[in-house]
């Protein structure tokens, strides 16, 4: 039996992958914003305060952990905060994993250790996000980001979080600290997946019809379970040769949007 932590493990993705995994005989600390049926540390990871509570929490359950899954975050949508977005989707998601570094170092003496972040297809396939707001998350500077990011809507907000973790793993999962601690970095990007944000989403009045409007080649959209199947695969010894992928889980869409490769995104240099 391994120990794995999930965030947002009160519903959606968070909550298939928790399931999962408890369901292959291993322990999971859920951790959430909300007091839920498989929530063991309740916490607020938009501010620092809330993050900080997060990480004590689950230091105080255990002090090794085999596996971690930031997977809270928010959509953005109208009427939704652009700079809540960023604290909870990039500044939130990282904080656990910096905040847990010793713990994930100790499950790695088991036969190593993983994290998966929460990507999404967003990060190719919505042109025109916001450039800005994933350099300030690259520099670690919310400050920032949330400045720049209270100049646009959430909608152009949600990928530039997304594309920055996604980043971020590739960036930090190469280096000493993480892949030469026997800590792997890795993430997925879901499309459009059948859970309360997406239903969120389609009710959306400007938004909505968007959600469906995406092709994919099996044509449907996804279930949180295939998502949580393949967050569990790059949790496992079976992926322990894989550091830095992002793992597209959308159906198809990506690649019937960039047939040959993915040629990026007229949105600037991401670092500086």
């Amino acid at each position: 039996m391994r120990t794995y932590v999930v965030s947002g493990a009160a519903s959606g993705i968070g909550a298939a992958t928790a399931g999962m995994l408890r369901g292959r005989g291993h322990r999971v600390i859920g951790v959430d914003r909300v007091a839920a049926d498989g929530v063991d540390v309740t916490a607020d990871l938009s501010t620092a305060a809330g993050r900080a509570e997060a990480v004590a929490g689950v230091r105080a359950l255990t002090d090794r952990v085999h596996g971690l899954v930031p997977a809270a975050g928010i959509a953005g949508r109208t009427g939704v905060d652009s700079q809540l977005v960023v604290s909870v989707n990039f500044f939130g998601a990282v904080a656990l994993v910096t905040g847990l570094h010793a713990e994930l170092t100790a499950g790695a003496e088991d036969g190593g250790a993983g994290v998966v972040l929460l990507a999404s297809n967003s990060i190719t396939g919505m042109p025109g996000w916001n450039a800005p707001v994933a350099q300030a998350c690259l520099r670690d500077d919310e400050a920032t980001a949330r400045e720049e990011a209270g100049r646009v809507d959430s909608v152009l907000v949600y990928p530039s979080t997304k594309a920055a973790l996604a980043w971020w793993a590739r960036r930090e999962g190469v280096k000493p600290e993480w892949a030469g601690a026997g800590i792997r970095l890795n993430s997925v990007a879901p499309g459009a997946t059948e859970t309360p944000m997406v239903d969120q989403m389609r009710s959306d009045p400007l938004l909505g019809p968007a959600i469906d409007a995406y092709p994919t080649a099996i044509g449907r959209t996804g279930r949180p379970e295939e998502v949580a199947a393949a967050i569990c695969f790059l949790l496992s010894e079976e992926a322990a040769n894989i550091v830095g992928a992002v793992l597209f889980v959308d159906g198809g869409t990506d690649a019937m949007l960039h047939p040959i490769s993915p040629p990026g995104w007229e949105v600037g240099p991401i670092e500086p």
